[in-house]
């Protein structure tokens, strides 16, 4: 009776443990899409900064694994003296280039998108960044695990307001890691970024990228990362809700556009962990 009883509840395991690897698609409430555009012009110290990338895609639903490109349109960027920079697609990719970008600190720039009869746009300043000086490391242990700690530091500019994003790429991680901060403790004196990582090996290769950024970019930028989490991937997957940037839709305001317009300098290094 005992071995009966037992195999009686194998039986039944065995078709629960079944039933539960069923795959069910939970049918969610798709908005209509809108236009994505990622504009962030880059001039990093060393180059000429005349070599652009602007990328349109839509929005999609939860299931699709293709990202939709957004092909055809009209963009072009100018500064403050109306001089012209436009950007050109690589056919049927979505992927609009420019070769003849001209970057100046504080100089103002407005981008313009028109596609299928609307007109988008957008104003933004380009901001300077200090550039790094040197990086450290340090092994840091808590909770029964050791993270390497990486600090790299700048001298920051006395007498102005400075916004700075972050960013540390390991060669091991697929998605870099940002984060952002302001210089109001630390306004004219020498400080340093700073991220905490796993895993990590002598020899292994990280990217560190600073970025002068704008306040409205800043006050975006924290919210993204607050909305993805620290723990996320990074502020650049799918987050539970819709952060608006500072790209308008001129002909329609309620069919506004995501993503953000940014001009800035970026200081770039590479770190191998010792």
């Amino acid at each position: 009776m005992k071995n009966k009883i037992n195999l009686i509840i194998v039986v039944f395991a065995a078709i629960f443990i079944h039933s539960c690897q069923d795959v069910v698609d939970i049918p969610l409430n798709t908005d209509k899409p809108r236009l994505v555009i990622d504009a962030s012009l880059i001039w990093q110290k060393g180059t000429t900064g005349n070599n652009q990338v602007i990328k349109l895609s839509t929005t999609t639903d939860y299931y699709t694994n293709v990202i939709p490109v957004v092909s055809g349109a009209t963009v072009f960027v100018k500064n403050s003296a109306n001089v012209v920079f436009n950007f050109t697609e690589t056919p049927n990719t979505g992927i609009y280039l420019c070769s003849n970008f001209i970057p100046v600190i504080d100089e103002t720039y407005t981008l313009t998108v028109i596609n299928k009869g609307q007109n988008y746009t957008a104003t933004e300043t380009l901001k300077s960044v200090a550039a790094i000086t040197s990086v450290t490391q340090e092994t840091q242990n808590g909770l029964g695990t050791s993270f390497l700690k990486l600090k790299t530091f700048f001298n920051d500019p006395a007498n102005a307001e400075n916004y700075y994003l972050y960013k540390y790429k390991f060669t091991k991680n697929l998605k870099p890691e940002y984060s952002v901060d302001d210089d109001q403790f630390f306004q004219g004196n020498t400080f340093f970024s700073l991220v905490l990582e796993k895993d990590t090996e002598p020899g292994q290769q990280v990217e560190i990228t600073h970025y002068g950024i704008s306040k409205g970019y800043y006050n975006y930028m924290n919210i993204i990362l607050n909305v993805a989490g620290t723990s996320g991937g990074g502020p650049f997957q799918s987050p539970p809700a819709t952060v608006k940037g500072n790209i308008k839709n001129e002909t329609n305001f309620d069919n506004y556009p995501l993503g953000y317009f940014r001009v800035s300098e970026a200081d770039v290094t590479n770190y191998t962990i010792q």
